[in-house]
């Protein structure tokens, strides 16, 4: 497994490589792809479709308004739609060509759209032979009756400040609106259904591992500050947020103290993203993770996206093209030798 924790600062140059060498392969990989337009306009940027013919690989839009099985022939499918409808067109596609990949099955996505599930995965994990110690903030649902709020919080005993965040994730811009509260009573103010989940100080800084394939890549990202008994104290209200996945700031180039900007253990990262994999049966996916203030090895995963941002993760496009050859490759290890 390739561990990249780096931004490489060879982009540009590598780019304009690959556009002076003229030479490009012979078509061999055709990617039908069915994405939101914000998403092709994320993903699909000029530097990975030059890349990509220049591998031989070639971006099909898919055309929603045909039958999927009427066009093509795709190699693989890569897709990220929400609704009932899409999830069946794509699944019954699946099982009439089996021949073709899918990034990702349907029902594996659907594990990610619900944030109590998400995390059940790795919560279920024993990493501690790894360097480190991976665990999930405590947390609860709130399925309805605002008012109650307060009371269902006490009685669970979770420790303030909590972070308030939509139950169910489709992409939507709601679905991300995170809020923290400083105070229980606060919390009423909120509309369920959604996750309460008990805020860890980090030091600020956040750490996004991309996954493709078996290749991980770890960005550092400012996060919220640190939250003291005094201001905890002090402030009585709920507060909402900027989703932090959003956030332009990189923190890789940031004066960071090294007990905060250090990366998590190589062993721990290769050892939770092969877990995962396996368990969510998913290829293209990203992990937030923390470190808690003032512990070196210990780690929360707060969050799981299918299909993320890979457009503000150096290096995507080498590595996205890498893992779309490496499917085809293992496609032809696969078949059975023809008789001569």
């Amino acid at each position: 497994m390739r561990l990249n924790g780096e931004i490489s600062h060879k982009e540009d140059e590598e780019d304009e490589e690959e556009k002076q060498s003229g030479v490009l392969q012979p078509e061999r990989l055709v990617v039908g792809y069915a994405l939101t337009s914000k998403k092709k306009k994320s993903f699909l940027q000029p530097k990975l479709e030059i890349l990509a013919r220049n591998k031989g690989i070639s971006f099909v839009a898919i055309d929603q308004n045909r039958p999927l099985s009427d066009q093509g022939p795709f190699d693989v499918v890569l897709h990220k739609l929400s609704g009932m409808e899409w999830c069946k067109i794509i699944e019954d596609y699946r099982q009439k060509h089996p021949e073709v990949t899918i990034l990702d099955p349907p029902d594996a996505i659907k594990h990610l759209h619900n944030r109590q599930s998400m995390l059940q995965d790795v919560a279920d994990l024993n990493l501690s032979d790894c360097n480190g110690k991976v665990r999930v903030p405590r947390q609860m649902v709130i399925t309805k009756d605002s008012l109650s709020i307060p009371d269902q919080v006490f009685e669970a005993g979770l420790k303030l400040p909590l972070v308030a965040k939509p139950l169910v994730v489709d992409g939507s811009a709601k679905s991300h609106e995170l809020f923290l509260a400083y105070d229980r009573f606060s919390l009423s103010e909120l509309e369920p259904p959604m996750l309460l989940q008990e805020f860890v100080n980090h030091g600020g800084v956040l750490f996004k591992i991309y996954i493709i394939g078996e290749t991980i890549k770890v960005v550092r990202r400012f996060s919220l500050p640190n939250v003291s008994k005094r201001e905890l104290a002090k402030v009585v209200s709920v507060f909402r947020f900027p989703r932090v996945s959003s956030a332009a700031a990189s923190a890789d180039d940031a004066d960071l103290d090294p007990g905060i900007a250090e990366l998590p253990p190589r062993p721990l990262l290769e050892r939770l993203a092969r877990e995962l994999r396996h368990r969510l049966g998913l290829r293209l996916f990203n992990i937030d993770m923390i470190r808690e203030h003032g512990m070196r090895d210990v780690f929360y995963v707060i969050d799981i996206n299918y299909f993320p941002g890979y457009g503000k993760m150096p290096d995507y496009e080498h590595i996205f093209t890498d893992f779309l050859l490496s499917l085809e490759q293992s496609k032809c290890r696969k078949r059975p030798a023809t008789a001569a």
